[in-house]
């Protein structure tokens, strides 16, 4: 199997997104950001479809859609509109804009279908190191910022930051959160985004209780669903998303069964 350049592409970058899930998804988890992390995973899709209807590379459309959308829900999170109303709005018109751009530029199925299902073992040496800066990026930012982001997503009630670095250290969070849903779905695809970057966060929160814990048992959840899926997707030619997606909802039922036998 590893004898195959597309294999061993295949297994690096799925690596390198699942440590970059299971970390900023234990963030995620914490803050409920779940259903936020789903409507960006489908404004990716309006924006990747875009990007191939202008001629663009596809992630690069990705990350400008999701990146915007971040900044925008994230400005109107504080005001009187509830989050989940507008997020729901900007999904449906994401989805609405991703089949027109799709139907516009001609794109092929092939290309469609990579970009709402992931094109894992078509990925490309370039690819892959395009996703590495992109997945070293948000480790630097989240590094950088670790102490006030816990907090944010911990104990948001009891942080002592001023007002403004608050709502800074939010916009970071978001874009934070754009940026890894953009790299997710070059192995998961748009419509599973959510499956990578949540369910693993999830599932560790019934074995440990500390951050850096958390981030430790997610990556490993993350790096089992993605290794286990593709090797069955290598053995059985069938979509790599569809075994990752199963693995990662089995660990999440087994952890919520085993926590609720204890309880």
């Amino acid at each position: 199997m590893f004898n195959y350049d597309f294999m061993q592409n295949a297994f690096m970058a799925g690596t390198v997104v699942s440590i970059v899930a299971g970390i900023v998804g234990t963030f995620v988890v914490a803050r409920n950001y779940a259903f936020l992390t789903h409507t960006l995973s489908e404004i990716g899709f309006a924006g990747a479809a875009f990007a191939l209807f202008a001629g663009w590379p596809a992630l690069l459309g990705m990350m400008l859609a999701t990146s915007g959308a971040s900044v925008a829900i994230g400005a109107l999170e504080s005001g009187y509109t509830k989050r989940d109303n507008v997020t729901s709005a900007v999904s449906a018109l994401a989805i609405g804009l991703g089949i027109l751009f799709l139907a516009l530029g001609h794109t092929s199925t092939t290309a469609a279908t990579g970009i709402l299902f992931g094109s894992v073992l078509g990925i490309s040496r370039q690819d892959l190191l395009l996703l590495l800066a992109l997945a070293l990026l948000v480790i630097i930012v989240l590094f950088f910022n670790y102490r006030a982001l816990r907090q944010l997503s911990f104990d948001e009630a009891g942080m002592f930051l001023q007002h403004g670095t608050q709502k800074m250290v939010r916009y970071i969070f978001l874009i934070i959160i754009a940026l890894s849903v953009s790299i997710s779905s070059q192995l998961v695809g748009s419509l599973l985004i959510f499956v990578l970057v949540t369910l693993p966060a999830a599932s560790a929160k019934y074995y440990v209780t500390t951050t850096s814990q958390l981030m430790g048992v997610a990556i490993v959840f993350a790096l089992f669903g993605t290794w286990v899926g593709l090797t069955l997707a290598y053995l059985t030619n069938l979509p790599t998303s569809f075994f990752i997606a199963v693995i990662e909802v089995l660990i999440y039922l087994v952890s919520v069964w085993q926590f609720q036998k204890n309880a």
